[in-house]
């Protein structure tokens, strides 16, 4: 088990949102592609990053204008969506899924040469053992993370610092079987370094930062860093493929809070690539990597490719309508069609890893399909670690230790593991095009303030919580066989 699975830790942790009418419609098909967000009470807050309106947003095929001319799919904005408070239409400057802010308005800025930024964002991993139990903190300090009932959101802290104290011991295990830290910064300060320098390449120069949510270099520190440096245009670029509200949704909401108390951040043209897994240049790179690894089993014609992705709470998926699983699974699509163009017409699979707690995570599990596969006779197998760009815990530990174990304990005989793509020079090619492309879409944020939890500071309201919560952190934090229990949940 991952130990730093970054979701559902609580069985109590539940989505709260009173719009179930979200719905997501991804075909088995490369043509068209429309998705349609009827977004949760929650996620319609004007402080928010997700739209209050449905927001539809289509992918088509090379004849629409969702291809480049190259062939390259991506979903490109703008996109209008009607301001909730009655004001003027203002067009979301996105390339993906979704809708980043409030608005976006024409630039202020007015300079005769652009000073153009990358910003990458990752989810950050501990360096050290030292480091693994802030990190661990800061991860379940992330409301997007451990979503608690505003009554009790005041306790998010005294319950991350719980939780970190308590998962620190194992998770340190898992840190060490990999070399004493995560080198998720490593990777992502090289794939930085080669984005630069494709871009250069094709005629862009421009500064490349990195941001991580959890751990250094912090989001904060990049864009500190790109103040310093007067960038007139942003492009925000996370490396996870497929959208999820826990992590492009978390990193995006940082931003949003950030750019929203600087008046030259607020002004700054920003483009946002909100999911790219549908890109062309990424599913070949997927595709080159399989092939590669079939080619080393003696029959490559027999091998089940297994795709291993992150999984989520199923209430992200139900409740608040995360467009992750449809994304995931029209991934899998395009990429399987890729493989069958070049001759190759393995069977698959799909599962999720990295569950932990009691709360039930989307379906299939990683480990129940590889003992279930075992069991039906499947003696050559590959894993692809398709959710994530760079090695780290989740594939150097979790698949590459405690999945193959499983997998031989199981019956499977052959096992192979694609690597992530890294630096693959393809992928880092496609993702210079991806921000090329999104450069002319970069309009200034407008943010709005807001004034909707006034009631909050009711007094009344304010005493109910406060007894309330106080009781609880009591029954969590002093109860020794609450904790013990507790323990027990997480482990």
């Amino acid at each position: 088990m991952d130990a730093t699975s970054f979701c559902g830790a609580l069985p109590q942790t539940k989505l709260s949102a009173s719009n179930r009418n979200f719905s997501t419609s991804c075909p088995r098909a490369r043509s068209v592609v429309s998705v349609a967000r009827h977004l949760s009470e929650e996620f319609q807050q004007p402080d928010k990053l997700y739209s209050r309106e449905s927001l539809v947003v289509s992918s088509s095929s090379s004849a629409n204008k969702g291809m480049t001319a190259s062939g390259r799919s991506y979903l490109s904005g703008p996109v209008m969506k009607r301001n909730p408070v009655g004001q003027a239409f203002c067009a979301a400057s996105v390339v993906g899924v979704g809708a980043f802010c409030e608005g976006f308005v024409d630039s202020h800025l007015h300079v005769t040469e652009d000073k153009v930024g990358v910003l990458l964002l990752n989810l950050g991993g501990p360096e050290t053992l030292n480091d693994v139990q802030p990190f661990l903190f800061n991860l379940f300090a992330d409301p997007d993370i451990i979503r608690l009932p505003r009554l009790f959101q005041f306790l998010q802290k005294p319950l991350a610092k719980l939780i970190s104290v308590l998962r620190a011991p194992k998770s340190k295990e898992g840190y060490a079987s990999i070399g004493g830290g995560s080198p998720l910064r490593k990777i992502t300060d090289e794939q930085a370094d080669a984005i630069k320098m494709a871009l250069k390449a094709k005629g862009l120069t421009a500064n490349v930062y990195v941001g991580m949510r959890y751990w250094y270099p912090f989001t904060e520190e990049a864009i500190h860093q790109i103040k310093k440096d007067k960038i007139t245009k942003l492009v925000v670029l996370p490396l996870y493929p497929q959208f999820s509200i826990s992590t492009t949704g978390s990193s995006l909401r940082v931003l949003q809070n950030i750019f929203s108390e600087d008046a030259y951040l607020s002004r700054l043209p920003v483009a946002i690539i909100q999911s790219w897994y549908q890109r062309e240049g990424y599913i070949k790179s997927m595709a080159d990597l399989i092939g590669e690894e079939l080619q080393k089993f003696a029959k490559p014609e027999e091998v089940m490719i297994f795709f291993s992705a992150h999984g989520v709470p199923l209430t992200y998926v139900e409740d608040a309508g995360d467009p992750y699983k449809d994304q995931m699974e029209e991934c899998i699509y395009l990429i399987m069609q890729e493989l069958k163009a070049r001759g190759s017409y393995n069977d698959h699979a799909l599962a999720y890893q990295s569950r932990v707690g009691p709360v039930q995570w989307l379906k299939p599990y990683t480990d129940e399909v590889l003992v279930e596969l075992g069991r039906k006779g499947v003696k050559s197998l590959l894993a692809v670690p398709v959710s994530f760009v760079s090695e780290h815990i989740e594939t150097l530990e979790e698949i590459d230790m405690e999945y193959k174990e499983l997998a031989l304990e199981s019956g499977i005989e052959n096992w192979g593991r694609v690597p992530a793509l890294g630096c693959t020079s393809s992928f880092i090619t496609d993702l210079a095009d991806a921000v090329i492309e999104a450069l002319p879409s970069a309009k200034s944020i407008s943010t709005t303030r807001s004034t909707s939890e006034e009631s909050d500071r009711d007094f009344l309201s304010y005493a109910i919580k406060m007894i309330f919560g106080s009781v609880l952190a009591f029954v969590l934090l002093l109860c020794p066989k609450v904790i013990t229990a507790f323990r027990n949940l997480l482990v």
